[in-house]
């Protein structure tokens, strides 16, 4: 515990000190000069030294008083400093969502401006990461997973079922699969946990009956968002997800020429079990209902 003297005679001996004058300090503090001088009295009984030497017509520091101002100069400058602070910048609450940086990018950005309109007192803070963060450890209050469940220790909330389907540019005028020879393919790798099988062009073509197409050969990224970026600046034919893409695909940029498609798996939105009145995770949770999944039927046993 602090042993501080009264805070109302260091303000005073503070402003006293630095005006040197017990009349400016108690304009200053709106009291009188007398309350003044009785605090700074009050101030050195208690220390057991003299802060001022007093004259008829003015007052001066003595050693102990001048080696005393700076440091309480200091303090009170810090206070008010803090103070306009917090009244300045309230302190606000922020919700913390992870998804991977495809997902991130293409469906939570786009809308994060509605998250302040259906939570006006929380700030969005979205971590977009392709590997797993620890939801219990506090990495975020919240997650988009994709993939399969179960998901152990996590209350899960479904969104979505994907589709993969070969997109192109309209400028690579493919109109059959056959002309799927004549472009590069886009790869990408898939970070999916539990699957035993994933979307690809191979399985794409052994289940559209294609041959004559080099199913490995194109060029591969490590992640889902420059796959997606490739195949709208014309570089080649992706099989991506018609979730990620719907505006690409709405906008005429990207366009499916022909099927077949194939499933993908699930998006869902998840927390530790537990966790799911939170108020953090319940804010997150009605913006991604509004306006990442809208119109979804929730199951009676989820959330």
């Amino acid at each position: 515990m602090r042993r501080l003297p009264p805070l109302g005679s260091l303000r005073a001996f503070e402003a006293a000190a630095r005006r040197l004058s017990f009349k400016d300090a108690a304009a200053e503090l709106g009291v009188t000069p007398t309350a003044v001088s009785h605090q700074i009295r009050q101030l050195e009984d208690g220390l057991g030294v003299a802060l001022f030497e007093r004259g008829p017509r003015q007052v001066a520091l003595t050693p102990k008083g001048e080696a005393l101002l700076p440091p309480l100069r200091r303090a009170f400058d810090a206070m008010a400093d803090a103070v306009e602070d917090a009244r300045r910048r309230p302190s606000r609450r922020v919700a913390t969502l992870s998804a991977t940086v495809a997902f991130t990018a293409k469906l939570l950005v786009p809308k994060a401006a509605r998250f302040r309109d259906l939570n006006p007192d929380w700030d969005l803070r979205l971590h977009a990461a392709d590997s797993v963060v620890d939801l219990a450890g506090g990495e975020a209050d919240a997650a988009i997973r994709y993939g399969v469940a179960p998901r152990p220790g996590l209350t899960s909330l479904p969104l979505m079922t994907d589709l993969f389907a070969p997109l192109a540019s309209p400028r690579l005028g493919l109109a059959t699969p056959a002309d799927l020879a004549r472009v590069a393919l886009i790869h990408f790798d898939w970070r999916v946990s539990g699957a035993s099988t994933v979307p690809s062009w191979r399985l794409w073509g052994e289940t559209a009956g294609v041959s004559g197409v080099d199913w490995e050969s194109g060029v591969a990224f490590n992640d889902e968002a420059s796959a997606i970026q490739a195949a709208v600046a014309g570089q080649g034919a992706a099989l991506l997800s018609r979730a990620l893409v719907a505006d690409e695909l709405a906008s005429g940029v990207l366009a499916q020429p022909f099927g077949p498609e194939l499933g993908g798996f699930s998006y869902d939105f998840v927390c530790p079990q537990g966790a799911e009145d939170r108020p953090a995770v319940a804010a997150l949770r009605r913006w991604i209902e509004a306006e990442v999944a809208p119109g979804r039927q929730p199951p009676s046993d989820l959330l």
